[in-house]
Formats: C-alpha cells, structure tokens, sequence
C-alpha cells in the first residue's frame, strides 16, 4: 500500500488512474463484508447507474464492515474532500483558531492624522464579507482617525496566492475563485443586468446582507456573439469581462470570480472609510508587510464554527483557505495547493491509516482519488467521530418523489459531494433501533465527464439527470440500512 501511495503522490501513475477505475469490477475479490453486501450490490445493479460505484458501511465504534462493494475502487470524492480538511484544519490549529484582517499604521498617527501608509491586512479569512469591512473601517473612525498622508496598501501573502483552486474548470464560474490571504465575498463580484429597450444596464458590486457598493476592479461589456458565453482578461488589476448578449434575459444576475481580491477588498474597504470623512488613495498591493501598528482589526468566527458552515454550504474557498492554513501551521512554512493537498494525504494515512491522493482541500479537481473503504476507516479512525459527526448536515429522507420522509426512524449526518457525472455522499447514520454507523458512496462515470469538460459546458448533457440517479440511489442503499442493520 506504502509503495502504491508513493507513485500516486509522484505523480507516476496519475495518467493510469481513470483506466485503472474504468476496468475495476464493481466488487472487490476481498471478502470483508458481513451483513447487507447482497442487498446493496442488488440495488446497485438494478439502479442501472451508468459507471462505477463503491460503497462501504462499518459498526461506528467497532470498525466492523457490514456491508462492502467495490471498497477498493478509488474515485473522485468530490466535496467529501472536506470532511478530511475540516479535521486536518482542526487537529493543527484548533477548533478556537480565528483568521484576523487587520488596518495597520506605518507611521504614527498625530492629531488624527497618519503621517505615513495605511495598510489593509489579510491573514487567511475566507469568509470575510462586505458588511464586516464596514465594521473594519467604523473600527478606524472609533480609533480617532481622520485622513491618511501616505499611501494606501493592501497584502494578501498571509497565504500562497492561487490563481484558481482548479485550471480546468471554465474561467466564470463562482466556485472556483481565486485564493489569497485577503478574500472577500468568496472572491466574488454580483454581476446584475437589466433590459431597458434595446439597450441593457449593467451593475458590478460587493453586496453582503445590509450594502451593495460598486466596484471598479470588475467590468464587464455585452457583445453580439453567439459564443462562448463569457470571455475574461485581466488588465492592470481590473478583470475584464464580456458577455453574448443572447445569453442574456430580460433581467437577472450571478455570482462571478475575482481573480485581483486584495485590490478589490482594499475599494469596497476605501468606500467605507470615505463614509467616515476618512480619504484614502488608490488601493496598492505590496508583497512584504511591513512594521506597523494596529489601529483595527476584525476577527473571524472560531475555525470549528467556520468548518461547520463549510460542511454544510460546501464551499470551496473555505476549504482551501483552511488546509493551507493549516499545512503552514504543521510545516511553519506556506506551501502551495498541491504539496499542501499531498501533505493533508500524507497527514490522513498517519492519522488513519489509509492511502487517500487530494489535489487540492475542497474536492473541485477531479483528480483526487480516494475509496469508500479508505474513507470509512477515517470516518471510524480514534477520535474522528466525536469531531465530525456535530459538524456534518443533516440529509433528509426522501420519497420516490422525492419528498422528505417525516419521522423517519433514521438520522444520517454526513458531507455530499457533487461533480458533473459524479456523485458522493459520507458519514454517519443511526438506525432505527439506536445503532451508529459511518458509510461513505462514491460513484462516478468518469468517460461522460471526460466527454462533457471536452465540449466545454457548464452543464453537460446528461449530468443532472445522472447525479439525480446516483442520489436516489444513495437514498434507496441509507434507507435499507436504516431498516435492516
């Protein structure tokens, strides 16, 4: 296991990893099983599920397997992925841990008046949004000041800078945003559009719950084509962008990456700061924080509340921000995504004994591979459940119809994880005579989504209705086990 684990973090065999799965059987020749092998491999067969699919359950206290198919097949786990980064983040920097932005002085502050530079600091936060900048600049009025001389600067290399957490997803889509050390709104902008006669308005802003101010770090510009449906270019620390104006209805709006979030953090934080009389210059990055006093800061919700939020709305930015934060706190120095990615595999087979690759904290690369053998050994590994098991969402019940089930005799927590033509689903259930067990699905049709990233859509043909299938099916293997085990 230690020799294949090394090829596989050496990259030797990535390039043999989709055949290698495309040519598994569906069940493993290891008899581990005990208990609901049979009935779950028969409803995974006449599921008709196109692909593959592996699926484990074990005792949660014992480790005891109960039911075992395909338990060594390793496939994309998709947003499962953080589950493992939720407890790789927590073990290394505690569940209190904060990520702290802070307004720093360069120079000191006489009468009101900073006679040097201001500099608006990020240490990692993932979750900072518009509204807590506001709270940030009210926080520089509260200190007594009134207008800076020097300049206004903004750092972000608190982490390792990413350009995307995954370069093969399409450039406009919101859950692949850049990462840095200072993020905002998820890095992303609210592109708006309105109709009005032949012409369209458009609006780019940093909106959270109680502001919506406009941005000048984004732009976009409606062209007559039929294709693609966005185009992007950076220019100077602006993202530029274009939109066909045929994809376009008569009003509506989405969420779009940035990819310069310092310069856009430090606009929306000068807006604020001019609300208070206090004046600032064009936000600058610059790559070394220098000597400075604090004069504000803000502090995030504590790391086990943030992992709980990010195991329930699945985002992605978290995730990273988080894993990267916490292989810089185990090695004390920062890394980039994938040797921070390869050293949570290395962390998760001291921890638990199992032979994971991750490309990266969030699960968004497809290139990631792990087991649903492996993945209950961590679910059931010394210490894991009592950590994860309060964090994970509650997945409801449901119907042919795919209505929830009220009072069902079953609870199931756990993390979903979902691709085009992938479909993943882990954690821990209650029966209903009382007894807890961790499982973990994973399935994929790894040739219809090669297929689909080719043609370049957003949502390949055939992908809803697939995932739609692999969730009824996860729902049909928990329901059974709910009755039976």
């Amino acid at each position: 296991m230690l020799l294949s684990r090394r090829a596989i973090l050496g990259g030797a065999v990535s390039s043999l990893a989709t055949a290698a799965v495309a040519d598994a059987p569906l069940t493993s020749m290891r008899p581990r099983a005990r208990l609901a092998t049979g009935s779950a491999e028969s409803l995974i067969t006449q599921s008709g599920l196109s692909g593959q699919v592996g699926f484990v359950v074990s005792d949660a206290t014992s480790g005891e397997v109960l039911a075992a198919v395909a338990p060594d097949l390793p496939l994309p786990p998709a947003s499962v992925t953080k589950a493992v980064t939720a407890l790789y983040a927590i073990e290394a920097l505690g569940a209190g841990h904060q990520f702290v932005t802070r307004v720093l002085a360069d120079a000191p502050v006489v009468d009101g008046v900073l006679r040097g530079n201001l500099i608006l600091a990020g240490g990692g936060d993932p979750n900072l949004v518009t509204d807590q900048l506001a709270t940030l600049a009210e926080g520089l009025k509260a200190a007594g000041l009134r207008a800076v001389e020097g300049d206004f600067l903004v750092w972000d290399n608190a982490l390792v800078n990413l350009d995307e957490i995954d370069p093969s997803q399409l450039d406009y889509l919101g859950y692949n945003p850049t990462v840095t050390g200072l993020n905002l709104n998820y890095n992303r902008v609210h592109f708006e559009w309105q109709r009005a006669g032949n012409a369209y308005t458009t609006a780019m802003d940093a909106r959270s719950e109680n502001h919506r101010p406009v941005v000048t770090t984004a732009r976009m510009r409606i062209v007559d084509r039929t294709s693609p449906v966005f185009t992007y270019r950076a220019s100077e620390g602006v993202d530029e962008w274009t939109v066909a104006r045929r994809a376009l209805n008569n009003a509506g709006s989405r969420w779009l990456p940035v990819r310069f979030p310092a310069l856009y953090a430090g606009e929306v934080f000068a807006t604020f700061a001019r609300s208070h009389g206090i004046v600032l210059k064009r936000p600058k990055e610059v790559p070394v924080l220098p000597t400075a006093q604090e004069l504000a800061r803000f502090a995030s919700q504590p790391l086990g509340q943030m992992m709980r939020g990010m195991l329930r709305f699945s985002t992605n930015i978290t995730a990273e921000a988080a894993g990267l934060c916490a292989t810089s706190a185990r090695t004390g120095q920062k890394r980039g995504l994938r040797t921070s990615a390869l050293g949570m595999a290395r962390w998760a087979e001291v921890r638990a004994g199992i032979a994971p690759f991750f490309v990266d904290h969030s699960g968004l690369g497809d290139a990631s591979r792990v087991s649903a053998g492996d993945m209950v050994q961590f679910l059931t590994a010394s210490g894991v459940m009592p950590t994860l098991r309060p964090l994970m969402k509650r997945i409801d019940m449901v119907n042919r119809d795919r209505k929830v089930i009220r009072d069902h005799p079953g609870q199931v927590l756990a993390k979903t994880g979902t691709l085009n033509f992938v479909s993943c689903l882990a954690g821990y259930l209650r029966t209903a005579n009382g007894r807890d067990l961790a499982f973990a699905f994973f399935g994929a049709n790894l040739e219809a989504r090669e297929e689909g990233k080719r043609a370049g859509d957003e949502a390949p043909r055939g992908a809803s209705r697939w995932n739609r299938d692999a969730k009824a099916l996860q729902q049909r293997l928990l329901q059974n086990l709910i009755r039976t085990a």
